[in-house]
């Protein structure tokens, strides 16, 4: 038996943190279409079952186009069972009016509910707040089936601050799992449960923002259910990958001298055009340095599919540059250097600006 293991979907996401309103449009569309490619995977490759472990939606109130999307996925192909257990985004809303559940989507609910497809035993409860403290110790399984468990909820270890979540690994080892399939982390993720089983965070299908950097999809388990083994397989198949980049432009004098950097950096992290990146400026620059922020942006920008670039650079001040300048830049900076009313990093802020009015330049 082949099956899917995925989560964390999160449909619908308004995806406004990073994006403006056309790109967050886009995202949102192809978040939905990487879900109907998974499902058209699972078709191409015989794969048997798709698990869901949670927050397949993001909000209560559904696009009816994205609940025609799933419903269609679903119903579309019917030799494929569909697990669905919702998460803590999840709600009844998606089937709400719904004359027949389609008969190949099997749910879970507030106690444990199990699936058998031969000797394969898929079992699952929505955690809330009124079984959370029990739900683990009352699972009850068959040591001779090959046991799939799935949960909704962080590690307990992790201390999620929302105790509902926490799943406690150590009250399900020695029950017979031979896999607990997870969501809730967007992370790929793969342990060790007991002598038996392994517990696995498939991470979310696609990266919403630059705390879910790197590579995103689904994991593919292949079970012989005679010999109880398996293998299991880490797909990638996000769309488009995030990377937070962080490039070190000490004694960069000119913009030019950044871009170079920046291009190195890119190119050595392996970023493709259709990317979303988030690049950091670090290290320490002359305050004299040239430094246009816009231009960098537009240039990367217009290189790959969504960029920000944040400044975390300092600013170095080698005072004895300007102890005996005559020029007017000189006088402006002994002036500023001799003001005890104005802390280090002031100073060099008030150079920076000063040097630009000076020179010309549009001050920013």
């Amino acid at each position: 038996m082949k099956l899917i293991h995925c989560a964390d979907i999160h449909l619908d996401s308004k995806m406004n943190s990073n994006f403006d309103k056309v790109k967050a449009k886009e995202r949102k569309a192809e978040i939905l279409h990487t879900f109907e490619r998974m499902v058209e995977y699972a078709s191409d490759q015989q794969i048997q079952a798709i698990l869901i472990a949670g927050d397949l939606f993001d909000t209560r109130n559904i696009s009816a186009s994205v609940r025609n999307t799933v419903l269609f996925c679903i119903e579309n192909h019917p030799v494929i069972t569909f697990y669905y257990l919702k998460g803590n985004h999840d709600t009844d809303n998606f089937l709400s009016g719904l004359e027949n559940v389609p008969g190949n989507l099997k749910l879970f609910g507030s106690q444990w509910t199990s699936y058998r497809e031969g000797n394969v035993v898929i079992s699952g409860v929505e955690l809330s707040p009124e079984n959370v403290g029990s739900a683990c110790a009352s699972l009850v399984l068959n040591a001779q089936d090959f046991n799939i468990v799935a949960l909704h909820g962080q590690e307990a270890e992790s201390n999620s601050k929302d105790k509902m979540m926490n799943i406690h690994l150590k009250s399900l080892k020695n029950k017979g799992i031979d896999y607990l399939a997870l969501g809730h982390i967007h992370s790929y993720k793969k342990g060790t449960l007991d002598a038996r089983g392994t517990y696995c965070y498939s991470g979310c299908l696609e990266g919403r923002g630059f705390d879910e950097c790197g590579p995103h999809g689904f994991v593919v388990l292949d079970i012989d259910p005679v010999s109880g083994s398996y293998t299991h397989q880490f797909i990638p198949f996000a769309r488009r990958t995030l990377y937070t980049i962080t490039v070190d432009i000490t004694g960069c004098d000119t913009t030019a001298q950044m871009a170079g950097r920046i291009t190195s950096a890119l190119q050595e992290t392996g970023c493709e055009t259709d990317s979303l990146i988030k690049i950091i400026l670090a290290g320490g620059l002359d305050v004299e340095c040239e430094k246009d922020m816009d231009y960098l942006l537009s240039r990367f920008g217009a290189q790959y599919y969504f960029v920000k670039i944040y400044d975390e650079t300092f600013l170095k001040v080698e005072t004895e540059n300007y102890l005996f300048d005559k020029s007017l830049k000189g006088e402006f900076a002994r002036l500023v250097m001799a003001d005890l009313a104005l802390s280090e990093d002031d100073k060099k802020v008030i150079l920076r600006y000063g040097f630009q009015a000076i020179a010309g330049e549009e001050v920013c």
